[in-house]
């Protein structure tokens, strides 16, 4: 299949305001000294986008942006890593929101849901051009992406998303839970993992779904059987679990796309996972192919030594 782009990535684009906070939950307070305050772009389709483009993969983002500075950063990003962009008005102006992030690397976002509304759409036609130069399509649970998946359907390609912290019940979600081939989500929100993922496959089209849970590592559903997915260890210290998913999510694409067994996607999606760990909140640098590989062949070294 000749294609230009290995992978479409719709939505998710916008501009974070990091604030680096003395702990979390932040108690009540008239004022406090912080020692950072800085905007920059990067939201869930961008972190997604940078991490494909570094490990490789021929990317292409798709998203409404507005016409002010917030989107002046997302516009500078893509042309400065060589990503390609695809930008449609949103009248309500470039999404954005604010990251207070602790000590330890947790971090509480604060999203501003009045950018996005009703009418807002990706245009059909500019859809179904990038689709049929497209593998595959990733799509963010932002607003208007659900409208586009019957489109990536008709065009024949494969389709990823990632529901975040979906807690299993909110009916917005459903469309890219079901609509998607695979699958991934947070344990964060959820009551009973094993009974969403489950519900996932048994509803929709996906045959592998994933559930990323921090610290804890994955677990993975495919082939009707869930196994753990054991984290591994960040090359540095950790200061910053902003973006650490969507690097899962890029690591797993590179061996999915690949063919690689489940299992070794998911090693791949660890792995970056980890490393994105490391990265301040106001970078963006992600891991790369080769780094990614010598890291996993370690990790295979040691396994097959404890075997």
């Amino acid at each position: 299949m000749s294609t230009e782009t290995d992978v479409l990535v719709l939505g998710g684009a916008g501009v974070d305001t990091i604030v680096y906070v003395p702990e979390l939950p932040l108690p009540f307070a008239d004022s406090y000294m912080v020692p950072r305050i800085e905007m920059r772009a990067g939201q869930t389709g961008d972190f997604v986008a940078l991490g494909l483009s570094a490990l490789g993969l021929r990317t292409h983002h798709l998203d409404m942006i507005g016409a002010d500075h917030p989107g002046d950063l997302i516009r500078a990003l893509h042309r400065d890593r060589g990503i390609p962009l695809t930008e449609v008005p949103l009248p309500g102006g470039t999404k954005r929101a604010v990251n207070l992030v602790g000590p330890d690397g947790r971090r509480l976002s604060l999203y501003d849901d009045s950018r996005s509304h009703e009418a807002d759409r990706l245009p059909e036609d500019t859809v179904r051009a990038l689709a049929a130069d497209s593998r595959h399509a990733h799509v963010s649970i932002t607003y208007p992406c659900a409208f586009a998946l019957p489109l990536l359907r008709e065009a024949g390609l494969t389709v990823s998303t990632d529901l975040h912290n979906w807690d299993g019940v909110n009916t917005y979600h459903e469309p890219f839970a079901y609509g998607s081939d695979l699958v991934f989500v947070s344990t964060t929100a959820l009551a009973d993992p094993e009974r969403t993922m489950r519900l996932i496959v048994e509803r929709g089209r996906a045959r592998t779904v994933v559930a990323m849970a921090g610290a804890e590592g994955a677990y993975m559903l495919t082939e009707g059987r869930i196994t753990h997915i054991p984290a591994v260890t960040p090359p540095a210290a950790v200061v910053d679990s902003n973006g650490a998913g969507d690097a899962f999510v890029s690591g797993f694409l590179l061996g999915w796309l690949a063919g690689e067994p489940p299992a070794r996607c998911a090693r791949y999606g660890a792995i970056a996972g980890a490393y994105a760990c490391t990265v301040p909140a106001t970078s963006t640098d992600s891991i790369g192919r080769g780094e990614l590989l010598a890291r996993a062949a370690e990790l295979d070294a040691v396994q097959k030594g404890n075997a």
